[in-house]
């Protein structure tokens, strides 16, 4: 068995009111290197730093283990805080709280009191799911034979920086497991490779596992997480909720500086300011109001979750994926929406180098890509309209 420690102990978070205030504090700070973060392809390694250190990656932690057991739309809220600031960051640490939502599911007392132990200590999970060669998302060869782990994994966000990466593959039995493979021991290696022109900080580069011995102790069942009722796929998918809400919050409020500041209205317009302009205002209070309706989403999103977390079943599980596909699909929507209203209005000043507001459509038109929005409204449809309860899955 190996013990993982953290590269700095990290504080120790006591109540949902300081989480929120950390996360504020800690936005202000990222935000004011993001533009160039993105520009210059400069990975977040001091910040996401920060970030463990500050206590905020053990906010999720059961109280039984020693953490706060963060209600759902609060986590939510705090992933679209530090989305807001910086959309690579803030999309780092969704797969870090997803391992810990499995280990809650399906790890046994032990794992979780070690696991969870060096989370409050500090250390930070990576991941290894998603595979090139696989004809669906769910499918994969990455697998466990003599003790060793073997295989490729790719998509693998914040595994570059991370102390644990928590991989997918198949066991003895062809059953999935999640192993909490230790990030620096023999056999493991992690590639820089993601070259997306979105979210192009993130670390979501390749990982090879070569003959890795793995120890029982780190192996946690995956898949019976979706063979009964569990709230591991709506939790997953809040979290991908929040970060495009971030997305969409950034490319605004640029947007409004930029407006307040910056731009001119159209020649012969009537207007001497481009915030008089009357289709400018239309414009920007509708987008308003479309987001303050994504905050209220996912709050709403983020109480069903929390009951299916807490009291499991077919009805209520199915009611927090299909609250949480709700979000998902409005987030992505505004997301879009925002970072193509910032164009218009800005016009093609708005992509110079010396600003970067680019980048916001860019990470929106990456990051809702990685479950398409159209699986989402079949499925809701279904549940409204003929009570289908939708399938237990990840993406979901």
């Amino acid at each position: 068995m190996t013990q993982v420690q953290p590269k700095q102990p990290a504080a120790r978070i006591e109540s949902e009111q300081q989480a929120l205030d950390v996360a504020q504090q800690l936005a202000q700070q990222f935000r004011a290197g993001a533009a160039q973060r993105d520009r210059e392809r400069l990975l977040p390694d001091s910040e996401l730093r920060q970030l463990f250190q500050s206590g905020l990656g053990a906010i999720t932690v059961p109280r039984d283990y020693g953490g706060i057991a963060l209600s759902t739309a609060t986590l939510a809220a705090i992933v679209t805080t530090l989305s807001e600031a910086d959309a690579a960051i803030g999309q780092v640490p969704q797969n870090h709280f997803y391992a810990l939502e499995v280990l809650r599911v399906n790890g046994s007392d032990a794992q979780q009191r070690r696991l969870y132990g060096e989370v409050l200590a500090g250390v930070h999970l990576g991941n290894a799911l998603a595979e090139f060669h696989s004809r669906a998302a769910h499918q994969r060869s990455t697998a466990i034979r003599d003790g060793h782990l073997n295989g490729t994994k790719f998509y693998a966000t914040g595994a570059l920086f991370a102390d644990r990466i928590p991989t997918a593959a198949r066991n003895e039995e062809d059953k999935e497991e999640l192993v909490f493979v230790p990030r620096h021991q023999p056999g493991v290696t992690v590639t820089d490779d993601w070259s997306g022109f979105g979210q192009r900080t993130t670390g979501s580069g390749s990982v090879a596992f070569e003959q890795v011995p793995v120890a029982a102790e780190d192996r946690v069942p995956f898949q019976t997480a979706f063979e009964r009722p569990t709230a591991l796929g709506p939790f997953a998918q809040i979290l991908h909720a929040a970060i495009d809400q971030g997305i969409a919050r950034a490319a605004f409020n640029d947007m409004l500086d930029f407006l307040r500041q910056r731009a001119r209205p159209w020649p012969d317009s009537g207007v001497e300011r481009a915030s008089d302009d009357p289709l400018t205002l239309d414009r920007t209070g509708r987008l308003a109001a479309r987001l303050a309706a994504g905050d209220a989403l996912l709050e709403q999103a983020g109480a069903a979750v929390d009951v299916a977390q807490h009291s499991p079943s077919e009805e209520s599980v199915a009611r927090a994926s299909i609250e949480v596909a709700k979000a998902r699909a409005w987030t992505t929507d505004i997301a879009l929406e925002a970072g193509n209203l910032l164009f218009e209005l800005a016009g093609s000043r708005a992509s110079l180098r010396e600003y970067n507001l680019d980048r916001h459509w860019r990470n929106a038109r990456t990051h809702t890509l990685h479950d398409p929005v159209r699986w989402k409204y079949p499925a809701i449809g279904n549940y409204v309209l003929n009570g289908v309860l939708p399938p237990r899955r990840g993406t979901l």
